[in-house]
């Protein structure tokens, strides 16, 4: 949602009234009307005919009436009021129950009134609750009193200069209204103003000038869209990141896309790989369901460097639930989902390039080109390559490089089709190769491979994808629509790990067909579908092989009801059947309730079920001496094992408040997991093995969380979030807390932006004590501490924009504290003892960038 906040000031000594110089153009609007059939539409028409109206038409099959009025001579309050009088209800306005009953029987239309709210088909098979508040435009229109307070204009109209379609403000002053294309003209007018129209060149931001009467004296307000925000509309609670909160760090790929998000945890795998995983609530991110554009996103083999596998520059916007979310997405989230929303052919920039270099030798290269063919066809490609060359980067000098060197290399290429008729098309092609190589500064990998001369690792991955979307919506029921999704990829990763060698290969084909409609009225909607997954699998650790097939066809129903504007549900039930553990069925349940105006309490439950990659999401313990043990328990499921299944349930509270005439919001959540079965990965029993089988005992997630987002002084953002965690899970028939997991943190983030466009962000984080793996059975000098100590990082960033060039500068661990020891026994790596799995702090001091962006709109 583009939120936006018009603020139409008057000044307390000028007087604004009818016919002194104002501007008497004609204004379209739309208006919701109900009634049944024709003698209604003849009725609500006949009332509008006077002087000020010049043309009335309402529409009997979607209730809306399209008038085109003089703002100089009425008013919409006014226009609304004669409907009224003559028996029919608007959005605003009841019709008296005299009038109304006086109706012939064929008009009396409350008692099947249908609210036929036209909802927008944002993705062409899905409608996310994100992603339609992405697509709205919203805010309030305001006037000053003598006492220089604000209070709200009804009634004012805000309508598209290019089509005439808007809508008009509400008794709070406020608007929604549906976003069109980047550089749209906005026109907002209300009665003894001169209307005034604004383009959007920039969705985040709006200039507004309305003159009123004869003055001269203007007054230009302009307010920026908040770019971290959850919509108070939806049952389910979707935090959406847009692109300008992505600025605020460098953000090369998506695992550095959450450096201002409280909600999520980033840390590296282990002290030579450089790959990243994130914590949600508490569980490690394989639980959390990745998507691109609601379909799966990098999992499988590719679960322990996919977060690296999506550029920054290619991310229009990150949408982050909390639980299980819906089961229009699968059955896999447990934790939640976070989907990314890349850059749009029909709205992207045409040209945009990014230049981001650091004091470790790294360089990122971006380069994203758009073009419209014509009015139907348009097409994005999407170019990213990084590299790193330095060989010699160790700066805690125990002779392993802290990064590994390589460079990878990735591509997408999409195309987008409308006809403008409601059907909606688009495809594309990813391709990546990445290849790295770490361990002792001395490693050749063309000598020493696989040899005890030095240690090394290499990471090298090939992936292809391929992808397809078309849905169409009916063009007079635009609540109805039917779409089908698409995707296959390959992915082959030949890795090693000292003398451990991990090879895979990874088939994947998905397809989903959703059709969206409502039952009766767009009180109750619902969207059902089929499903199908298909993946074949064929690993190979150190000798053995490992090869299994998944095939998993499913079916879902998804009901919303939207009781009133301050309740609604959503409940949904998918059942599959997976050819290696049976069929199953997965319920959910989201709903919102809104006590107060600015209130809004939702709750969630459900279940999520996953098979766990034993091998690929657990890359870091290889990085040791230790032996693989899996203990095997289901001879016919994936390593012997058993799915994961676990159960989600959740409560948020978030509340909007006014303080020095400035917004900010405060959000309190609360969510457990419990797991019904685990795939255990068990460090504790001793130093020198990994053990892995499924959960015998209990384990469980408690993530409490508060968060406090207010605009201190003008243009002075300030975020401030405290999050409380308690993960067990048994090892050996003892509840332990979870290793690696940190039991508090606590997050500050501090935004400012000057008139000239310069931007200054900081970011303090602390984070709490973290329970270390059991290290008992190690010599004293090989054994490490119990728990982790405290500790606390700095992140800051200065940019400036200048017309189309973006610079900024910026530091990450400004206060330069990093983990000392992060390999155990690094001088004999092939020793019984070598571990650099203990990752607990960031592995590297302080660490300066730089970047250039150019774009062409």
């Amino acid at each position: 949602m583009k939120y936006i906040i018009l603020l139409v000031a008057i000044l307390a000594n000028v007087y604004c009234g009818y016919g002194q110089g104002h501007n008497t153009k004609d204004t379209s609007v739309t208006l919701k009307v109900y009634g049944n059939c024709i003698q209604c539409k003849h009725r609500i028409e006949a009332a509008l005919k006077t002087k000020a109206i010049v043309s009335a038409d309402w529409n009997i099959d979607t209730k809306i009436l399209s008038i085109i009025y003089n703002p100089s001579a009425t008013t919409l309050d006014k226009i609304e009021q004669r409907i009224a009088d003559a028996g029919h209800d608007t959005e605003h306005k009841k019709a008296k129950d005299a009038t109304y009953n006086s109706l012939p029987s064929c008009c009396l239309y409350r008692q099947n009134e249908a609210d036929e709210k036209a909802t927008l088909l944002i993705d062409s098979t899905k409608q996310t609750p994100a992603n339609i508040a992405a697509n709205m435009v919203q805010g309030v229109v305001m006037e000053e009193d003598s006492k220089g307070n604000f209070k709200p204009l009804a009634s004012a109209s805000v309508y598209w200069l290019a089509d005439n379609t808007g809508v008009m403000t509400d008794n709070t002053g406020t608007f929604t209204i549906p976003q069109k294309s980047a550089g749209s003209r906005l026109v907002i007018s209300y009665t003894g103003y001169q209307p005034d129209t604004i383009s959007i060149a920039d969705k985040n931001q709006l200039k507004i000038i309305l003159a009123c009467g004869r003055q001269l004296k203007d007054v230009t307000v302009t307010y920026t869209a908040k770019p971290y925000y959850a919509s108070s509309l939806t049952p389910i609670r979707t935090q959406t990141v847009g692109e300008k909160e992505l600025f605020k760090a460098a953000c090369c790929n998506l695992s550095e896309s959450f450096e201002t998000n409280p909600s999520v945890d980033v840390s590296f795998n282990d002290a030579v790989t450089g790959s990243k995983q994130i914590q949600l609530l508490g569980l490690s991110g394989i639980y959390t369901q990745l998507t691109v554009e609601n379909m799966p996103g990098p999992r499988g083999i590719a679960t322990a460097n996919g977060l690296s596998f999506i550029p920054g520059p290619w991310i229009e916007s990150i949408q982050l639930t909390k639980g299980t979310g819906s089961v229009a997405n699968g059955y896999e989230s447990i934790a939640g989902q976070i989907n990314i929303e890349e850059k749009k052919p029909e709205t992207a920039e045409k040209l945009y390039t990014n230049v981001y270099v650091n004091d470790q030798g790294k360089t990122d290269l971006n380069v994203n080109l758009v073009h419209k063919v014509n009015n139907h066809w348009s097409t994005a490609l999407l170019v990213h390559d990084d590299f790193l060359q330095n060989k010699n980067l160790d700066e805690n000098r125990d002779g392993f490089r802290d990064l590994p060197s390589g460079n990878q290399f990735t591509l997408l290429n999409r195309w987008k089709y409308d006809n403008n008729k409601g059907l909606l098309a688009q495809f594309g092609f990813k391709l990546l190769k990445d290849n790295k190589t770490g361990g002792q500064l001395d490693f050749n990998p063309s000598t020493d491979k696989f040899t005890t001369n030095h240690y090394g690792v290499g990471l090298n991955t090939e992936r292809y994808e391929a992808f397809g979307k078309i849905g169409y919506v009916f063009p007079q029921k635009k609540y109805k629509s039917i779409g089908l999704q698409l995707a296959a990829y390959t992915d082959n990763q030949n890795d090693y790990f000292g003398l451990t060698a991990y090879n895979a290969k990874q088939q994947n084909f998905y397809g989903n067909l959703i059709y969206q409609s409502i039952i009766g009225n767009t009180n109750h909607k619902f969207r059902t579908g089929l499903s199908f997954v298909y993946d074949n699998y064929n690993e190979t650790f150190n000798t053995v092989n490992y090869k299994r097939k998944e095939i998993v066809p499913g079916a879902f129903f998804e009901y919303t009801w939207d009781a009133s504007t301050k309740f609604n549900v959503v409940a949904g039930l998918r059942a599959d059947d997976n050819n290696l553990y049976g069929a199953f069925v997965t319920p959910r349940l989201n709903a919102r309730y809104q006590p107060f105006k600015n209130t809004t309490i939702r709750i969630s439950g459900g279940r999520g079920e996953r098979t766990a990659n034993i091998f690929a999401e657990n890359l870091g313990w290889f990085v040791s001496s230790r032996t693989v043990n899996i203990l095997s328990t289901n001879a016919g499921g994936a390593y012997g094992l058993k799915p994961e299944i676990a159960w989600n349930e959740g409560i948020s509270l978030d509340q909007k408040f006014m303080l020095a005439s400035r917004q900010g919001n405060i959000t309190l959540d609360f969510f457990r997991t419990d797991f019904q079965n685990q795939v255990v990965a068990d460090a504790e029993k001793s130093a020198q093995q990994i053990s892995f089988y499924n959960l015998q005992g209990r384990s469980y997630s408690n993530s409490l969380q508060a968060e406090v987002n207010y605009e201190l002084v003008k243009h002075l953002d300030v975020r401030l979030a405290y999050r409380l965690f308690d993960v067990k899970t048994t090892y050996h028939d003892e509840l332990l807390q979870r290793p690696l997991v940190a039991k508090q943190r606590a997050f500050a983030n501090i935004n400012y932006e000057t008139a000239n466009k310069w931007k200054f962000d900081y970011t303090v984080q602390l984070t709490g004590q973290k329970r270390l793996p059991y290290s008992g059975d190690n010599p004293a000098a090989y054994q490490w501490q119990t728990y982790s100590p405290a500790f606390v990082t700095m992140n800051a960033q200065v940019s400036k924009s200048l017309s189309n060039w973006d610079v900024y500068i910026g530091v990450e661990n400004l206060n330069n504290f990093y983990q000392k020891q992060l390999l155990i026994d690094a001088a004999n790596p092939f020793g019984h003892y070598f571990d650099g799995s203990i990752v607990w702090g960031p592995t590297f001091g302080r660490m300066w960038y730089a970047g250039l962006r150019f774009k062409i709109k």
